[in-house]
């Protein structure tokens, strides 16, 4: 990561870090002295801080997450469920950080928090991948592709969580959901949401497949080697749940409809030079990965991840207003924008 990722902690998340340090030191074997906060900027749901501690001379990296402070929805910012996921995939070949540590209690920072290990690695913002080869950004692409088939394929129920989730009729819960969180967050009347609130539940596709779903599946939330093309951890699980994989593979798929350089568009980008592949060879790739002969219902699916980011955006909305998420940029709610892109890739050929 970039050293002008880390700044110094805001004021709407600080913490005692002396009782941070202390409690640390007896749950993390060889943990180290002397602990060093900095925040990680991003992270709008959950905000995420860079730990430097020492050890017998040796510096030692360490990331902290951990809910926001203030009234939060429902079902939301759950760490625990992101500690959980992470940590049940190690050794599955789902490239995940080391899980350290996680405390579920309010002490000693004022919410529950979990720590892995730092690693070294390129995050793209930029879904484009300006001065990256051809050949480079064919092979991100791809090792996205196919670290999401993988994750697809892992026996859950194998890996202790059965529980994690309710197989089967996760769309119907979902949607339900997302509509629940709207509600919770709604700040004005958005004639595309509610629209898409009326349809959605009729329009859900008979397939029934069931696997981890990582719930926010995309470029920014992965980690690349240093150098090399090659994919060393998956982030942000906060929406991770026994779910349908096309769920993940939808909201990938958003990317190519996407006008939002925050969240990440290939608007401008040429396919037949580039290296990035067109949607639907992005889609063909993951089908051979997964033995399916094509995805029946794509809109759908496609719409559906929109729909829920409109959600998410309007929850985030609401606590930039509310001050819990700092900003020195005008509050701007994306839902509306987001509901029409829904209800505009639904109406697709």
């Amino acid at each position: 990561m970039s050293e002008s990722l880390f700044g110094e902690v805001t004021s709407a998340q600080r913490f005692d870090e002396a009782a941070l340090a202390r409690y640390l030191e007896n749950v993390i074997p060889d943990f180290g002295n002397g602990v060093k906060v900095a925040q990680i900027k991003g992270g709008a749901s959950n905000p995420t801080f860079l730990l430097t501690t020492t050890d017998a001379g040796t510096a030692k990296r360490y990331v902290l997450r951990k809910k926001p402070p203030g009234q939060l929805l429902q079902s939301a910012h759950q760490v625990d469920r992101e500690y959980r996921v992470m940590k049940a995939l190690e050794g599955t070949g789902v490239p995940v950080p080391r899980m350290r540590h996680l405390c579920n209690e309010n002490e000693p920072i004022g919410t529950p928090f979990y720590v892995m290990d730092y690693l070294e690695g390129r995050i793209f913002r930029d879904a484009t991948l300006p001065g990256v080869s051809p050949a480079e950004r064919a092979a991100i692409y791809d090792q996205l592709n196919a670290t999401l088939a993988k994750l697809h394929q892992v026996d859950y129920a194998a890996r202790g969580l059965s529980d994690f989730g309710r197989p089967g009729g996760y769309f119907e819960r979902q949607i339900a959901r997302w509509t629940k969180q709207y509600r919770g967050a709604e700040s004005e009347h958005i004639p595309a949401m509610e629209k898409l609130i009326e349809i959605l539940p009729g329009m859900i596709p008979d397939d029934q497949s069931v696997s981890i779903a990582h719930g926010d599946y995309r470029l920014e939330n992965t980690m690349f080697h240093p150098v090399e093309p090659r994919l060393i951890a998956v982030l942000d699980w906060e929406l991770s749940t026994i779910g349908h994989p096309l769920a993940d593979l939808g909201y990938n798929g958003l990317l190519w409809h996407s006008d939002s350089p925050t969240w990440g568009t290939l608007d401008g980008v040429d396919f037949a030079t580039s290296g990035i592949p067109t949607e639907s060879e992005y889609v063909a790739a993951y089908c051979r990965r997964t033995g399916r002969d094509g995805v029946p219902h794509w809109n759908f699916y496609v719409a559906f991840g929109a729909f829920r980011l409109a959600s998410i955006s309007q929850g985030v909305y609401r606590r930039v207003l509310s001050g819990i998420i700092p900003t020195d940029r005008p509050a701007v709610n994306g839902t509306a924008h987001l509901a029409k892109q829904a209800l505009e890739i639904l109406s697709r050929d």
